[in-house]
């Protein structure tokens, strides 16, 4: 198997997580996509990579009992074992997507401190518009969207991120909405709030988030495919992004494709044939665990190795950052590996593949210094 255990990676999608104790119930509950805390949860993929790959950190055998894990988490201490979970990633820079919960969780400067990396925000677009349009009115929502975009850009953000999948379905219109339908929409939606619904739901004004975060000029993360419950997952297919991939080619923005499975192959092609795309292997590596091997390598069927990028999606565990980093880069030398035994590549070439999926396209992409 190729070796890749000291490549430093960039973790090009993730979330803020807690330094605090956890409960059991609680850390299970961590571990799942569902919106419930089952035993379960542990008993998967996902629970066997952690007892596999975080174990050993905290000074048990690999493999250890997820009970005997819990108990020497509690021992070490949360915060030591969220700091030691971290660093054990070998994470040369997070970029995190600041639109979840936060409540309890680090910030960005303390995840720095504790995973010894940098950090950078990802802006998610729905909360963003949720944050300004009570203040701004209809009248001035898309005004106040792009000011405050480029804002975020201004402090230090690197892109935007989009939840249209969970919010309405990524069957959306591509085209750019006009003024009066982005003002009567948004005039709708204040209405809702009004009435206690808060969340943005309306197409037109997914649609003009998208289009503002073209006209800003900076990478775009879809979410598409795998997630919560919250999303109805055959419309979060990123097929259905196509006309919008088309709509948006000749505008020089990167659209990177969040997370995919069970789509990935649908994203590979939309890579494949559209020069600003890219896919992101995210979220799935960490619970899909020893299956991450097939998973990667359907990734690379017909994705161009340069426009495949990971992440981990981690949230609320360090475990999660420490899953996805070390289960990539087990699984992604099991396939390069592969290749190498059918004459495929070079070493140069596998060692080069891996340096690129791991950090060197999303530096590059996202205009990282380190």
């Amino acid at each position: 198997m190729v070796d890749l255990s000291e490549i430093m990676l960039v973790d090009g999608h993730s979330h803020q997580v807690t330094a605090a104790p956890v409960s059991d119930d609680e850390f299970a509950w961590w571990c799942t996509e569902a919106s419930y805390a089952i035993e379960s949860s542990l008993d998967s993929q996902l629970g066997s990579a952690i007892r596999r790959w975080c174990a050993p950190v905290l000074r048990l055998p690999a493999h250890a009992d997820i009970q005997d894990y819990l108990a020497a988490r509690r021992e070490i201490g949360a915060a030591a074992a969220t700091r030691d979970l971290l660093r054990a990633a070998r994470l040369a820079t997070m970029l995190i997507d600041t639109g979840t919960p936060s409540a309890g969780l680090a910030g960005l400067k303390q995840m720095a401190e504790l995973a010894a990396a940098d950090t950078h925000e990802v802006v998610r677009l729905e909360a963003l518009a949720e944050s300004v349009v009570d203040e701004a009115g209809a009248a001035n929502f898309a005004d106040a969207v792009r000011e405050s975009l480029d804002r975020a850009y201004a402090d230090g953000a690197v892109a935007a991120k989009s939840i249209a999948a969970y919010r309405h379905g990524l069957d959306l219109a591509p085209e750019r909405p006009t003024q009066s339908e982005v003002r009567i929409a948004a005039e709708e939606w204040l209405r809702a709030r009004s009435a206690g619904s808060a969340r943005l739901t309306d197409p037109v004004l997914l649609r003009h988030l998208l289009w503002c975060a073209v006209d800003a000029r900076r990478p775009i993360q879809l979410h598409t495919g795998f997630g919560d419950a919250d999303a109805t997952l055959i419309r979060a297919d990123p097929a259905w992004l196509q006309p919008f991939c088309a709509a948006t080619q000749d505008h020089g923005v990167p659209l990177v494709l969040l997370h995919c499975y069970p789509f990935h192959r649908n994203a590979g092609w939309l890579a494949h044939v559209y020069p600003h795309v890219y896919v992101d292997v995210g979220l799935s590596v960490g619970y899909l665990g020893t299956r991450a091997t097939a998973l990667l390598a359907e990734f690379l069927e017909l994705a161009p190795f340069g426009k495949v990028m990971y992440s981990s999606d981690a949230y609320g565990l360090a475990e999660l950052y420490l899953v996805g980093a070390a289960q990539f880069r087990h699984s992604l030398g099991r396939v390069l590996q592969d290749f190498l035994d059918d004459g495929a590549v070079t070493v140069k070439d596998a060692l080069a593949i891996a340096t690129a999926i791991g950090s060197g396209t999303a530096s590059a992409l996202y205009g990282l210094q380190r």
